[in-house]
């Protein structure tokens, strides 16, 4: 199957290591060229996943971790719903740093295929836009956005077409209901890059540790 290109200059799908991925989101981060690539592509996975997770997260007051944060589309979505309490991580230090001010209470540097440095049990919700995608965090870190999610807290994600199957999204997901870690709230298939032919598969789960 032909791999989708939403590159700008190296095709996403080609980058393979962690520091491969770290040095393109820096460059990519120069001059606000991202946001204005996803501007420009109608990057619409932000919005759908806050549209989806505001059904069911009622109180605006819950802690939420934006996990793969980039420039702060989901956290610019999150205040449009007047949710208050989100922290950010992110790879890139430099799409951190173009994060504008005051928008998320707190932003760390993370790895997110390694253990993020957060106690058990911290959040209400854990947010993943746009994150599990070529050459991207694999679906271990499910079992982390599980371990520092409160119980009967959500987790909401897009996963990259693409790889839902080649990474294995498809099996941690289906382990995770088995072990009954976690029961499906939503799945489907959003629309995420539609401009660019890119979709992407859209879930929300309530956490049953």
């Amino acid at each position: 199957m032909a791999q989708k290109d939403v590159g700008n200059k190296v095709p996403i799908y080609k980058l393979k290591t962690t520091e491969e991925v770290m040095e393109y989101y820096d460059e990519w981060g120069n001059n606000n060229k991202y946001n204005k690539d996803m501007a420009e592509w109608n990057y619409s996975g932000p919005r759908e996943t806050v549209d989806t997770f505001r059904k069911y997260a009622l109180n605006k007051d819950i802690l939420i971790f934006d996990a793969g944060c980039g420039t702060g589309l989901v956290g610019q979505q999150l205040k449009k719903y007047d949710y208050k309490n989100f922290h950010g991580a992110d790879l890139s230090q430099k799409l951190l740093d173009s994060i504008p001010e005051n928008l998320y209470q707190k932003l760390i540097k993370v790895d997110l295929n390694q253990t993020i440095n957060v106690s058990d049990n911290s959040y209400n919700a854990v947010m993943c836009v746009g994150t599990f995608t070529f050459g991207h965090v694999k679906p271990q870190a499910i079992d982390e956005f599980i371990r520092i999610t409160k119980k009967d807290g959500l987790i909401c994600f897009t996963i990259n077409e693409g790889i839902y199957k080649e990474y294995g999204f498809d099996k941690k997901i289906d382990e995770l209901k088995k072990d009954d870690k976690w029961e499906e709230l939503e799945f489907f298939k959003s629309d995420y890059i539609a401009s660019k032919d890119v979709n992407a598969w859209l879930g929300l789960y309530r956490v049953n540790k």
